[in-house]
């Protein structure tokens, strides 16, 4: 079955489709493909690749004789690493059901240019995304226990509340702060220095330099993928008054940022090159990151830019674990 686009444009005269947009509403059900696509699994590498980094950057800070298999197994390791993996990838679940429900509410979805949203597209009630959303900060809260339960680290309840929270205020409550130009701000925060630096402390025990240069990568990595999404989004974004970085700055400026989020990891990737030879691989993931670049700053159409997104997704993916890889073979 095809996926039901909620959206049509007539192209206006200002040139601006989303001023001749009519929403469209959807009079099916949502199906298990719809939720499925709720889940927005494309974005789901913003949370493998820090944990992946910040389970390899704990290995080869922890001064452990032996390899990293070895590693995995002594203290526990390999349980919380999962345990900080399946917080991550609930988490980022949540968020997407969360702006799912609270765009939708909003209106701020009606015309939208991307994929049907379950909300906004009128294939689910509201009230039944909320509580899905829920559902996963829920369950991202329960793993996140029973880490701070294996570690003894209680002030780590702390943390996970402060993400929850955030990530319900990225677009939700009566002023979320993803309509104020601050969504990168977020997901670089949580998504890379949180997720890759307390990956690594609930593992060995403290944040290292090459810790935090990890948290940075993947940091840019996740603003990439929002700033990306957030231009393909910038006319109707603007018309839903959701204020974006990307709507604030303007389209030229936010290729531009778009760009250096972008490249801006394979920099800091010349600290592990250093240390590590064998993480130069990792510079072969710039065949993914160059054609979406080129898009991203060469794109007419708003809907060329989901290629763009995707292939921005996949070099972080490819990324984070070649370096990981890379990482955890160092002899």
């Amino acid at each position: 079955m095809a996926r039901t686009k909620n959206t049509t444009h007539k192209q206006g005269r200002s040139g601006n489709p989303a001023k001749a947009a009519t929403p469209v509403r959807s009079k099916r059900r949502a199906t298990a493909r719809d939720w499925i696509g709720g889940a927005r699994l494309r974005t789901l590498t913003l949370g493998v690749v820090p944990v992946v980094l910040g389970t390899t950057v704990g290995f080869v800070d922890s001064g452990t004789t032996g390899d990293f298999g070895a590693f995995l197994a002594q203290d526990g390791h390999l349980a919380i690493a999962l345990l900080a993996l399946a917080v991550a990838l609930f988490l980022q679940i949540g968020v997407n059901y969360s702006n799912d429900y609270s765009d939708g509410v909003r209106g701020t979805d009606e015309y939208r240019v991307g994929p049907a949203r379950l909300t906004g597209a009128g294939l689910a009630k509201p009230g039944t995304v909320l509580t899905v959303a829920l559902t996963f900060f829920g369950l991202a809260a329960v793993a996140g226990i029973v880490i701070v339960v294996l570690t003894q680290l209680w002030w780590l309840l702390l943390v996970g509340a402060a993400a929850i929270v955030a990530a319900w205020f990225y677009t939700g409550g009566k002023k979320p702060y993803g309509y104020n130009a601050l969504g990168e701000v977020f997901v670089f925060v949580f998504f890379g220095l949180v997720a890759v630096l307390g990956t690594q402390y609930v593992l060995i025990g403290q944040a290292t330099t090459s810790g935090w240069a990890a948290a940075v990568a993947a940091g840019f990595f996740a603003c990439a993928v929002l700033m990306v999404n957030n231009i393909r989004d910038i006319d109707e974004d603007r018309l839903a008054g959701k204020r974006t970085l990307a709507v604030v700055v303007g389209r030229p400026v936010a290729r531009v940022l778009y760009g250096l989020f972008l490249l801006l990891p394979y920099v800091v990737l010349l600290w592990f090159v250093l240390l590590y030879f064998r993480t130069g691989f990792t510079y072969f993931s710039l065949l993914l990151a160059l054609p979406a670049l080129a898009i991203g700053v060469s794109s007419r159409k708003p809907r060329e830019l989901i290629t763009a997104l995707q292939l921005s997704s996949f070099a972080s993916l490819v990324f984070g674990v070649v370096l990981g890889i890379t990482l955890a073979v160092q002899p």
